[in-house]
């Protein structure tokens, strides 16, 4: 193999920490495109750091006025919105998402229960807590109720792959129906983005 001119001017021994130094980069795997990104994994790992306190402040703080319409007590609004964010988050999910399905489902009505049984602010159906948790767990109770409307609606977005049109189909349970995703997607656009 012959090196080119100005290889010839360096000393063999340059060349091969080069080589050698070459082939170390390569052993590396570069990073996958698919990987999932850092920021996520810490945020994950400590939601009490000083970004993501902030970030849940200025979010908290954009979605105080749209929520204000559903919710008088300043107070109510603040901890309803720390815990969803916190809920949403955890899940994988939007936390406007949640905050257009809840618009949809009860208004933001944590006593709600509709004609067919579903209960609280995201409308969790009871068979749920069979399911997913003890049977001591009240559906009334926002944190609570929101822990299993986030978890659900996750579990859905992932068996749809992302879909949210037919995940948000699934979770009202009119999967093959778009009348539900519609309006709480349109929910979503006009009011909590």
């Amino acid at each position: 193999m012959s090196l080119s001119t100005p290889w010839r001017r360096l000393s063999p021994r340059y060349v091969k920490w080069v080589l050698m130094g070459s082939l170390m980069v390569a052993a590396y795997p570069a990073p996958s495109v698919a990987e999932p990104a850092l920021r996520p994994t810490l945020e994950a790992a400590d939601p009490q750091t000083p970004y993501v306190q902030w970030r849940l402040q200025q979010w908290r703080s954009r979605m105080d006025a749209p929520l204000s319409r559903f919710v008088a007590s300043p107070e109510q609004r603040h901890t309803l919105l720390t815990r969803l964010y916190q809920e949403a988050r955890l899940a994988g999910l939007p936390p406007e998402l949640v905050l257009a399905l809840i618009q949809v489902e009860s208004a933001f009505n944590a006593d709600a229960v509709s004609s067919a049984g579903a209960v609280g602010l995201m409308q969790i159906m009871p068979f749920w807590v069979a399911e997913l948790g003890l049977p001591m767990d009240d559906l009334t109770e926002p944190n609570r109720n929101l822990r299993y409307g986030c978890t659900i609606l996750a579990h859905y977005l992932a068996i749809e792959r992302g879909d949210f049109t037919r995940a948000l189909a699934r979770y009202n349970g009119s999967l093959g129906k778009t009348w539900y995703p519609e309006r709480v997607l349109k929910a979503w656009r006009d009011h909590w983005r």
